[in-house]
């Protein structure tokens, strides 16, 4: 019988990309998991909601879905932000509804800085500079680095340094701080980029007097600030001060000392708390002092906690008419909040759950209780059944009246009946009855006795309390012992055992017995319980030599699995305290190693085993031994010799680890010469692992080695390693450059190898770049956008593919190193011969009538040659398999857009096709259908395409009719794609008489009364004598001639800006010229793109394209000439 449980959900994320519960959708992972599992008896049903609403993964067939569970997967099919947002899973079958915390999908975007000219920085010396970073936002962790365009790191020290915001700060400026190309650097390394902000040039004015003056702080402002941190996370404070001379950084906790985990970094100017908690709350104070005087800042410094869990609500099982008290708390600061739901509903005011007196079942259901505060949440489901009181059992047999009784019958607390020695008499059916609120129900078992002896054997009868009962005639014999199996973690089904969470207690002799009334059979099977190997015992330490040492340990049970190995790893006390790092591996058989350690460490040792199943557990860890200093065993190692600028060389290499250092004081020694020169050593002693030397030959070769010292010695002989001084950009350009034409689109170009002399560096390989001056067509030059391909390596030709044809163009050629470009060659002008032209960017079916069609189209937008007409093709299609003759229509002219198709039959659909043609051959053809009327209909008015001027925000249609209906539909000049800005219907105004209009009598009679008196004041005016002065009529009629036409303000306004000029004439091809010059080679950007020895692509062709915005307006003018 299957029995009703309540819900278990479980949902997961990956723990890589676990951010306050989001999952983040990096760019190189495959796909995402979205995981809700949950068991139950109904089998669940599964339900998501993204950002609050409903959301279904089977209506999306790009989701993946999993059966028998609620989990889907996202692809990365590139286009993951619709799936951004924030998703819960919910679980329900007739008990209830269970849900999940909920899981934020985050689509991180490429972080980028903003595009923006930033001025030169100028300061007087001693004065202090900030160069702003401004790091665009992106997924945690955010590293910001510091550089020269050659990728030299800013050195910092008391006076130069980083703030956390990624600024750079500088206490006082010197001389030696001007450079032209001060760089920020921000890396994102959980998606793998690393973004560079435009450089930045300062200028440090030198004076002959530095003004000394006291400190002030430049991070943070003002005098104190509040610091909030939840928990767990890392303190960092930062104080940056200026002044001169240079200001020192000192910390202090008011009231109490500082704590031992503080971290001083950043050459004092960081405090740094690990993992923080109620201890590292108060006031800090950071003191900026030089000799003038000192500043302070004061930290207010608070720890708060997510929510926690004091005590989760319990799943409950209940009887009907209990009553069912459900609590759950949690503490947090601030306190969390606590949300009650029901299946999923919000319950709301109440602090705890309190069911009085349940009724019956149906008040079954999960709880959920949701904890939070501002730093987190937190969710627990709590299982509430309500079932029907169990009110007893008893069995009797087929032939007897009441229950069994007497010392050979027991029955069991679940409801099982064991008989103890079984006789012939006991033969017989058995029937168990049970009862509870809901009803009562039976079972019976049949009883079969063979005449053997079972008196070693028990016979159980099961019986779930809540249902009927179970006979199992079934057993096992461990180890000669009978055993009959726990239902928690043993299963038998169809005569299959199963054994659930398998420990070793489980392993020996397992017996089958399987009998039928008529007879038995058994088997056996041994069963043998693999694990990993336990962990070595008694672990000591003999044979101290100094920096040797012997390790013995008595190896832990292999459980079935011989030990194939075991794994010696150390702890020291001093560098990493608490990491565990393995030293060495030793073969299975072996009790005991010889350590060889390295000098002034204190170590511990411990040691775990590896079979096949895998690793176990480590072994107890041994006492400490510390071994004595001595001299560094090994030197540096990936030595790296570059050069950023001409007479500087670089040397960098790998750092000895600081247990590798064997003891205090460790330094390097770099020693370098030039190689085959006869010259002495130089030598310098640092404690950093980089070395600049300066002031070098421009690309020679040097000799290098590295050797490392402390206060007790100095290590091996160094190996000598061989690198070059920095490189300077090459000094020549290419001769004797040529240009083979190979078609209209692909030409060779050719060159004479730059001497390596005048290369002064490595060589890189070559550059072409190349610019369309014109079209053959067009007499007039401009300069058309700038094209470069990067061809690495030593060679004298390259392919240079994707030239327009019937055009000239422009052409040079450079080399390059690792310092950049060399000079360009003498410019080289070519032309490409004439080619087909572009397809038709418009094609339309204009007037259809019943035995004719009008066709139009506009040119093609790049006729790649001399346009010679058009060949026009149709053929009757009628949605059949047949297709009727094609037939075709030479148009001759090349101005003709529009073309009438006679003699076609009538409520027929044809396809027509169109091909622009040049001297060489027509393009690609471009096809539309139709289907012509039943009738001929009179009226129709065609389409009519206007270019429209993309710099404007209006555009006049002219030529309309009177009282009309028109469609008027914005389109972008992608004809073919036919998708429309916006559509709008209007209705030209009809002809209208205005003297029949009421307003225009009313506003004539009003005229007419002015004017009437008028004449009637001018009248008595003159009646009286009244006469004008000289001056007055001087006034009121002055000398035009007298004010000068050559006024500022005569001809200021114009409108061309606004309104388009009345006679302008609009192009069908929806073609547009750009309105500035084209002549400047300085907005020609460098694309640096790769091909191989024959020329084919190794980076990617870029090249920007003319922007070209068209209009489709249907009106009632025909055009038929572009």
């Amino acid at each position: 019988m299957e029995t009703n449980h309540p819900l278990t959900p479980n949902t997961r994320v990956r723990d890589d990309a676990i951010i306050n519960l989001s999952l983040i959708a990096f760019p190189f992972d495959e796909s995402f998991p979205m995981t809700c599992e949950a068991k139950g008896n109904p089998k669940p049903e599964f339900w998501w909601t993204k950002n609050g609403e409903e959301f279904d993964p089977y209506q999306d067939p790009r989701l993946i879905k999993e059966k028998n569970s609620g989990t889907f997967v996202i692809p990365n099919t590139g286009n993951l932000t619709e799936y951004q947002g924030t998703y819960r899973c919910y679980a329900s079958n007739k008990l209830g509804t269970a849900i999940t915390e909920e899981v934020e999908f985050v689509v991180p975007h490429v972080p980028k800085f903003p595009k923006e000219k930033i001025d030169p920085i100028e300061v007087e010396e001693g004065q202090p500079v900030i160069l702003e970073c401004n790091p665009p936002k992106g997924i945690p962790p955010l590293q910001i680095y510091w550089m020269t365009i050659g990728l030299q790191h800013i050195e910092q020290d008391d006076r130069v340094s980083i703030g956390l915001n990624g600024d750079l700060f500088f206490s006082n400026a010197l001389e030696k701080d001007s450079h032209r190309d001060y760089c920020c650097f921000a890396a994102f390394p959980k998606i793998r980029t690393i973004v560079q902000k435009n450089a930045m040039s300062v200028i440090v004015k030198s004076t002959n007097s530095i003004m000394e003056r006291k400190p002030s702080l430049l991070m943070p402002s003002g005098v104190k600030s509040e610091t909030q941190l939840v928990k767990g996370d890392e303190l960092l404070l930062e104080c940056i001060a200026e002044g001169f001379p240079t200001p020192m950084i000192e910390w202090l906790r008011i009231d109490h000392r500082l704590p031992d985990r503080v971290t001083i970094e950043n050459h004092g100017k960081l405090l740094s708390i690990d993992q923080v908690d109620e201890d590292d709350k108060g006031k800090y104070m950071c003191k900026a002092t030089n000799i003038h005087g000192m500043a302070v800042h004061y930290f207010d410094v608070s720890v708060e906690e997510p929510p926690q869990w004091v005590s989760e609500p319990e799943s409950q099982l209940s009887m009907i008419g209990s009553d069912v008290l459900i609590n759950c708390s949690a503490t947090g600061t601030p306190q969390p909040t606590i949300q009650w739901m029901v299946n999923g509903k919000p319950i709301e005011g109440m602090f705890s759950v309190y069911l009085n007196k349940t009724s019956n079942s149906t008040d079954s259901a999960v709880y959920q209780c949701e904890a939070s505060n501002r730093h987190g949440t937190l969710l627990a489901n709590a299982n509430i059944m309500i079932m029907s009181k169990f009110m007893g059992l008893h069995w009797n047999k087929e032939d007897s009246t009441g229950s069994l009784e007497g010392p050979r019958f027991t029955v069991h607390q679940n409801g099982s009946l064991e008989i103890y020695n079984v006789e012939k008499e006991d033969m017989g059916q058995y029937t168990c009855y049970t009862k509870n609120t809901e009803g009562t129900s039976a079972i019976t078992a049949l009883l079969d006795v063979k005449g053997i002896q079972l008196n070693k054997i028990k016979h159980f009868l099961k019986h779930p309390s809540l249902g009927p009962c179970v006979f199992s005639n079934y057993m096992a014999q461990i180890n000669r012992l009978s055993l009959f199996f726990s239902a928690d973690r043993y299963f038998i089904e169809d005569g299959i055992l199963q054994i659930v969470n398998v420990s070793h207690r489980d392993q020996g002799m397992y017996k089958c017995v399987a009998s039928t009334p008529m007879d038995q059979d058994t088997a056996s099977a041994l069963l043998m319980v693999l694990d990993i190997p336990h962990a070595p015992e008694n672990l000591v330490l003999s044979e101290h030599k100094g920096r040797s040492v012997k390790l013995k340990w008595i190896p832990g049970e292999d459980h079935n699995s011989s030990t194939t190995e075991f794994i010696i790893e150390y702890e020291e006390s001093q560098w990493e305290p608490g990491t565990w790092r393995e030293l060495q591996r030793v073969p299975g058989n072996h009790g005991s190693a010889v350590l060889k350690l390295y000098g002034h460490v204190n170590y511990r040792f411990r040691v775990s085993g590896v079979n096949t199943v895998g690793r176990g557990r480590p072994s107890e860890p041994t006492e400490r031994y510390k071994t004595p200093p001595a001299a560094p065993d090994k030197n540096p190692e990936n030595i790296k010799i570059e050069g950023h600028l001409p007479h500087e060389m670089d040397i960098n290499w790998e750092p000895l680890s600081p247990i590798e250092h064997n003891g205090p004081g460790l330094e390097y020694k770099v020693s370098y010469k030039r190689q085959h020169v006869e010259e002495d050593w130089q030598e310098h002693v640092v404690k950093r692992h980089s070395f600049v030397v300066k002031d070098t030959p421009t690309f020679v070769p040097y000799e290098i080695r590295i050797q490392a010292r402390n206060h007790h010695g100095w290590g091996p002989e160094p190996k000598v390693v061989t690198g070059y001084s920095g490189e300077d950009f090459p000094s020549a350009a290419p001769d004797d450059v040529a240009v083979e034409v190979m078609n209209n689109s692909l030409v060779k170009v050719s060159w004479m190898r730059v001497h390596k002399d005048k290369l002064h560096g490595h060589l890189g390989g070559y550059r072409i770049s190349w610019w369309r001056l014109r079209s053959l067509l067009d007499s007039k030059k401009t300069h058309g956008d700038k094209h470069t391909l990067t061809f690495p390596g030593d060679r004298n030709h390259a392919m240079v593919p994707g030239l327009t044809p019937f055009s000239e163009y422009s052409l040079i050629i450079m080399t390059f190193n690792r310092r950049g470009n060399g000079p360009g060659s003498h410019a080289v002008n070519f032309k490409t011969p004439e080619g087909v032209p572009e397809k038709t960017p418009v094609f339309r079916v204009t007037d259809v009538q019943k035995h004719t069609v009008t066709l139009t189209w506009a040119p093609p937008l790049e006729a790649n040659g001399v346009l010679t007409g058009y060949l026009l093709e149709y053929q009757l299609i009628n949605n059949t398999e047949e297709v009727g003759v094609l037939q075709t229509v030479d148009i001759s002219n090349p101005d003709t857009t529009m073309w009438v198709l006679q003699n076609l039959e009538a409520i027929s659909r044809y396809k027509f096709y169109l091909r622009p043609c040049t001297r060489v051959g027509c393009g690609p053809r471009v096809s539309k259908e139709s289907t012509t009327t039943p009738e001929a209909h009179k009226g129709v008015t065609p389409n009519i395409s206007e270019a429209v001027n993309s710099s404007k925000t209006f555009h006049v249609i002219e030529g309309l009719e009177l009282g009309t209906v028109y469609t008027v539909r914005l389109m972008t000049n992608n004809w073919v794609d036919n998708t429309s800005i916006f559509e709008y219907v209007i209705r030209t105004r009809a002809k209208v008489r205005i003297s029949t209009q009421g307003w225009f009598i009313g506003l004539m009679c009003v005229a007419a009364l002015l004017t009437l008196m008028v004449l009637i004041a001018c009248f008595v005016n003159r009646n009286k004598g009244g006469k004008y002065s000289v001056k007055e009529k001087e006034d009121l009629h002055p000398d035009l001639e007298s004010q000068g036409i050559h006024d500022d303000t005569f001809c200021e306004y114009s409108d061309n800006d606004e309104k388009p000029l009345k006679g302008s004439q609009h192009s069908l091809d929806g073609q547009i010229k750009a309105e500035g010059s084209g002549d400047s080679l300085v907005d020609y950007g460098d694309e640096d793109i790769q091909f191989n020895e024959d020329g084919s692509f190794i980076g990617e062709y870029a090249g920007r394209k003319e922007k070209k915005v068209s209009m489709e307006v249907k009106g009632t003018t025909n055009q038929s000439t572009a």
